[in-house]
């Protein structure tokens, strides 16, 4: 094993041991409960355990794989990410992140709703038709974190740089945000900017120049 798998493999035991733990504990007293507590308790009462029991055991292992995702990344950007001349996984990383995060929770929610009796198709049907909605009403919204993910990926101008907006102000970023990016101009003033608009009008980037003629 090299020594970048070691890393990477102990940072992921080291996450995982709590989560580990717990799941063991969970499937222990599970086994307990089924070869002395089930035979004594009545089938309602059973119905409501195995609920209670498949809740929690669906939040260890989402909690588990949490952890070895947050390990993997955590790794990937104290080790990585700093080796790399490229900033493009620096603005990545975290938007990666948190929608990871977000994603398997609400897929963990929607295997234990059925548990409680809750229709899970129809909720997925009416959260489609909800979000259609949303996103008819937040269509500029989404242009603009759309618009963004696009300028961190062609990187037309970056932290630092000094550039020509299409307004015609000469200024410096300051920051590429996910709905808008900010500038500081000459005359020290702060400029923000939909995303949108930089990424369908023309941009002058004085630094790139500077740095083609070194």
């Amino acid at each position: 094993m090299t020594p970048v798998s070691k890393k990477v493999s102990w940072e992921i035991i080291k996450r995982s041991f709590l989560p580990v733990v717990a799941i063991g504990l969970f499937i222990g007293a599970y086994t307990f409960y089924k070869m002395y507590v089930f035979p004594n308790v009545s089938a309602e009462l059973h119905a409501d355990i195995r609920k209670y029991i498949g809740t929690l055991f669906v939040f260890c292992v989402t909690f588990l794989i949490h952890q070895i995702a947050s390990a993997v990344i955590d790794w990937y950007r104290a080790n990585i990410v700093i080796a790399t001349t490229t900033t493009l996984d620096d603005d990545l990383l975290p938007i990666m992140r948190r929608s990871f995060k977000v994603i398997i929770w609400i897929i963990a929610f929607l295997v234990i709703l059925p548990f409680y009796g809750v229709n899970i198709n129809a909720l997925i049907a009416a959260l489609g038709v909800s979000s259609l909605a949303i996103a008819l009403a937040a269509q500029d919204t989404i242009a603009n974190i759309i618009s963004g993910f696009l300028i961190m990926i062609d990187r037309p101008f970056r932290v630092g740089d000094k550039i020509k907006l299409p307004t015609g102000e000469i200024v410096e970023v300051l920051e590429i945000g996910v709905r808008r990016s900010k500038f500081l101009s000459e005359d020290k003033a702060i400029i923000i900017v939909p995303n949108v608009d930089l990424s369908k009008s023309k941009i002058i980037n004085y630094t790139y120049g500077k740095e083609r003629l070194k």
